[in-house]
């Protein structure tokens, strides 16, 4: 029998409006359980500003275990569009090793998506958008892999594609959906929406599972901060995920991945008039 993988799946810690709370346990829980790797699947940062990055860069490299770390749209450049344009992961210094790094554990490997671009022809530039360039950088690297090895798909986004092209979640996800159907893929994570899930989307070439992390900051929707712990026996991948409360992994997965690829609204929360697209986020005061 093989030996069992551990990996943990992190997302969305937005340093700069982190959750030092969440961040102390999953170190911790790192440090004790020592799982073979460690995947982020992007936003890092609240703003891309330097000293969210030095804080996220030390937060990461005191792990001290494999870690391969994907770009979120919150970790690019926000407020100097010079930088964003022609220098956008200049920051990024300190953990640059780290972005889209594969990893290959036994019989298991994990395999860089990039959904997010320095700039999109629509205006809400937070959306996923995978180009070809990178879809085939995927795909090529899965299939070199050797035989009989599953891969593990790392991105920020969901790959889900709905709706119209003004809310689409993620351009040519699509796409991408149906060429990963066609290859030896245990699933797709992703996070983005702040909230867990484990959905199995149905594409053309048949079922592909995307599962999605929560957050780690104090950016949380449906439920409290946490992540994913995932396991491969050779044969079965399981997923449980961690929470800083006493939830069951059912009570801390959303159903399905928002279609306007916004997270979850919060009771109380206003609502943004249906023809107001943000190009990002709304300042945090």
């Amino acid at each position: 029998m093989a030996d069992t993988v551990t990996l943990f799946h992190i997302s969305d810690i937005h340093f700069g409006l982190e959750n030092n709370r969440a961040l102390d346990w999953v170190r911790r829980e790192v440090a004790v359980r020592r799982p073979d790797a460690v995947a982020i699947t992007g936003d890092i940062t609240m703003r891309a500003r330097a000293r969210e990055f030095a804080a996220a860069t030390a937060w990461i490299r005191a792990l001290e275990v494999p870690v391969t770390l994907e770009v979120g749209n919150h970790d690019l450049p926000y407020f100097n569009p010079l930088e964003r344009f022609f220098a956008p992961y200049r920051k990024f210094k300190g953990v640059e090793a780290l972005v889209e790094r594969e990893l290959t554990l036994p019989g298991l490997a994990v395999v860089p998506l990039r959904t997010t671009a320095r700039a999109q022809p629509r205006l809400n530039w937070s959306k996923g958008w995978i180009t070809g360039a990178a879809l085939e950088k995927c795909l090529a690297a899965i299939d070199a892999l050797p035989a009989g090895t599953k891969a593990l798909v790392t991105a920020h986004h969901p790959l889900r594609e709905v709706g119209t092209q003004g809310t689409a979640l993620t351009r040519n996800g699509a796409r991408a959906l149906a060429e990963l159907a066609k290859r030896p893929v245990a699933a797709v994570l992703s996070g983005h929406v702040h909230d867990a899930f484990d959905i199995t989307e149905q594409t053309g070439a048949g079922p592909l599972r995307m599962i999605g992390a929560g957050t780690l900051s104090q950016r949380i929707r449906s439920t409290p901060p946490g992540f994913n712990e995932i396991t491969w026996d050779g044969a079965k991948l399981c997923v449980e995920v961690r929470s800083l409360s006493e939830f069951t992994t059912t009570d801390m997965q959303i159903d399905d991945v928002p279609e306007n690829a916004l997270p979850p609204r919060r009771p109380g929360e206003p609502v943004a008039p249906a023809n107001q697209v943000p190009l990002v986020d709304p300042p945090v005061h």
